[in-house]
């Protein structure tokens, strides 16, 4: 299902030394660090659709299941983000989620999908929920409803990972 950028008011993607700031987990990650993060973030590899270039990410963890191996993370600047946009090109990539590296399939979330996660989200991290809401300029009042409506309008992606059967999958030799 195609996933529509219906706020116009969405933040502009960082630039100059904000941009810098945000690529700093990178670094981190790539020094073997990734650890210092827990479960709460995670370094997204993705392939430039324009370029054929080797990109990389960090995106907040929004929910994880460990029983169907997914991850979900939410792109805060719509679905003009390059990462969002170079993962409908490439849906298949590689995550790594401390220094453990996953390889996962892209899904893009319906609204109906996104109101429910965000509303998750609210409940566990209510501060740091209203916070992002206002930071992406949607509104939200901290009712449940709010939130919803907000989730409605963030672009989120389920990170399906392999199913580790037979001692194969993700992280193992």
């Amino acid at each position: 299902m195609a996933r529509r950028d219906t706020t116009p008011n969405r933040p502009r993607l960082p630039a100059g030394w904000r941009r810098m700031g945000l690529r700093l987990p990178i670094l981190l990650f790539r020094a073997g660090l990734g650890p210092l993060f827990g479960r709460r973030l995670l370094l997204l590899h993705h392939v430039g659709r324009l370029t054929g270039l080797d990109r990389r990410v960090v995106l907040e963890v929004v929910s994880h299941d460990p029983v169907n191996v997914s991850w979900n993370v939410a792109s805060g600047f719509g679905a003009r983000a390059d990462w969002y946009q170079n993962l409908r090109h490439q849906p298949k990539t590689v995550i790594q989620i401390g220094n453990r590296p996953h390889a996962v399939t892209a899904r893009f979330l319906s609204p109906d999908d996104g109101a429910d996660i965000m509303a998750d989200y609210a409940r566990r991290h209510p501060r740091t929920a209203s916070r992002l809401c206002a930071f992406i300029g949607l509104p939200a009042d901290g009712s449940e409803a709010s939130f919803r409506e907000a989730g409605r309008s963030i672009p989120f992606v389920r990170l399906d990972g392999a199913i580790a059967r037979h001692g194969y999958g993700p992280g193992r030799a």
